[in-house]
Formats: structure tokens, sequence, C-alpha cells
């Protein structure tokens, strides 16, 4: 009997976007799924030291993530995702990443491309990973379709959720944040785990219905061109209403956050913090800053 193939996919980036389609397409096509552990300080050690200056924080800890995964699978999963149609362009990173890596670590890897204003959609880019693995069409197409049934399945219930969460008597803060910041071990979860000590709801602007946030967005911006930028402004205009602050979450140097996060601000009328990570060391002082913002809400009420 043949051994599974190994397919590696760093705990990342994408992964928070991706991993819930991924882990059973590759499940029914019966290959083996190395997820690399949760952000650690070797791992993120390794980013540094494999990354440069310019890279934001949050890249850093993809590349970390790579360097734990090489010796312990065939294929690294690298996607290049550039744009999803006119005006949803991904950030710079998303679309150079594959050759960003393949330049720094010597793996082969399992890419596909997703480009729409090239025709290149997310099945097409799913047949070509079937495709290198062998896996005939019949059975690429059946387990894409058992994915996209299961990944839709379970966000609907993180919808249901978020929303089940605006009826509650507490402080309600609203997370803007990509949730490659807000999930991470070592980058936006200390944030989360210090709000939850003080007893507040958090909504996540990530869990809505991203074609009713985009829509939203051109509300307080009809320019904007960054997909996920505009999915997380919608979310604003969707509940500005019902929550009592917003907490924004960025990894410096974010090229799209700098610019989209600081024009939000300047027309919301909500109480809202700011928090830029560019180290771990700069979480040490946002426990006091969050506190102070807390109390703020608590004297709205």
């Amino acid at each position: 009997m043949m051994d599974k193939i190994k397919i590696g996919i760093p705990r990342a980036l994408f992964y928070y976007y991706y991993i819930d389609i991924w882990r059973p397409f590759f499940e029914e096509l019966n290959c083996e799924i190395v997820e690399s552990p949760e952000t650690n300080k070797q791992i993120l050690d390794y980013g540094i030291k494999y990354s440069n200056d310019e890279m934001c924080f949050a890249f850093k800890i993809y590349i970390g993530h790579i360097f734990y995964l090489l010796d312990k699978c065939d294929y690294l999963l690298i996607p290049r995702i550039d744009n999803y149609g006119i005006k949803n362009q991904t950030c710079t990173n998303f679309l150079s990443v594959y050759d960003i890596i393949n330049n720094i670590f010597n793996k082969p890897t399992l890419n596909y491309n997703i480009d729409l204003r090239k025709r290149k959609n997310e099945l097409k880019g799913f047949m070509k990973i079937g495709k290198a693995l062998n896996k005939s069409k019949r059975n690429i197409k059946r387990a894409y379709k058992i994915a996209k049934i299961k990944y839709h399945k379970k966000l609907k219930k993180e919808i249901l959720i978020n929303y089940s969460k605006l009826s509650s008597s507490k402080i309600k803060v609203l997370i803007v944040s990509y949730p490659y910041n807000i999930y991470d071990n070592y980058l936006g979860m200390p944030i989360i785990k210090c709000l939850e000590k003080y007893n507040v709801d958090m909504i996540y602007a990530d869990k809505f219905d991203a074609s009713v946030t985009r829509k939203l967005a051109k509300k307080l911006s009809k320019n904007l061109y960054w997909k996920f930028s505009k999915e997380l402004i919608g979310a604003i205009k969707l509940i500005e209403g019902q929550i009592n602050g917003i907490i924004f979450i960025s990894s410096f140097p974010c090229g799209p956050d700098s610019l989209v996060n600081e024009l939000v601000m300047r027309k919301i009328k909500v109480p809202h913090l700011n928090l830029i990570i560019d180290d771990v060391e700069a979480l040490i002082g946002i426990e006091t800053r969050i506190e102070s913002f807390i109390d703020i809400l608590k004297q709205n009420e």
C-alpha cells in the first residue's frame, strides 16, 4: 500500500480564509494534510530570520510556518491570489508569495492562481492541483463540491453566532481585522484574550456575508479596490448602530490598512481604537490601552 501524499499547509495568511475548503478537498482525494502548529516563538524566529524588513509582521509569521513544514511534507500548498474581479484586488503579498517562497526555499510546491480578470477562477485552480496529484477529473470535481458544501455550512453557522451577539446586554466591540491577524496565536489572540477579561462581547467583521458587506463598503468609500478590506469596513456599516465600539488590528506595515483604516476612522462616529502590531513586544503596552478604551465605552453606556 502506497503512503499518502503529504500536503503541507502553513497556519498563516491564506490558511484563515481557505482551510475549511482545503482540508476536506485533500481528504476526499486521499491525501494526508500536515498543518503547522499555532504560531510559537520558534516559528516566529524562523520567520524573522528568512524575511526582510519591508514584509509585514503577518507575512514574516507565514514564512516561519513554511520553514517549519519543509521536512514534514511532500508538497507545500502555496496559492497565488491576485484578484476576484474588477475592484476586488488582494494585497500584493498574496500575489507575490509563491515567487518569494520559491526563491527562499527549495521545496516542491502545489500552487493555483485566482485571477478572475483572466478567467482563472477557484474551480480551475483546484482542478490544477488535483491534476498535479494525478487524480481524475471526476474525483477532483467531486472533492471540490464536497469541500465547498462543508465550507458554506460552517460559515453559515459562524455568521449566525456573530449576529446572535448583537442582542447581548454586554458591551459589544466589533473587531475589524483580517483573519490572519485576529486568529494568529502571537498576533491577534493576545488581544482577544485581553478583551475576554473585561466581559465584553466581540463581534468579528470577517464573520458576515461578504457579498453584503462588500456592497455596504461603498457607503464609506466608492473607490476602494481591495476585496478583503471592503468586506471588513462594510461590516461597520452593517451593524454600526448596534455596537459600542470598534477595535482595528493591523500588522505593520500593511499598505491597505494604513490607507483604509485611516479613511474609515475619519468618517465613523463610533468610539474606536487602532492597534498596530509590528512585533511581539508591541503587545506589552496594549493591555493598558484596551483597559482605557473599555472604560470609555462603559462611561458612554
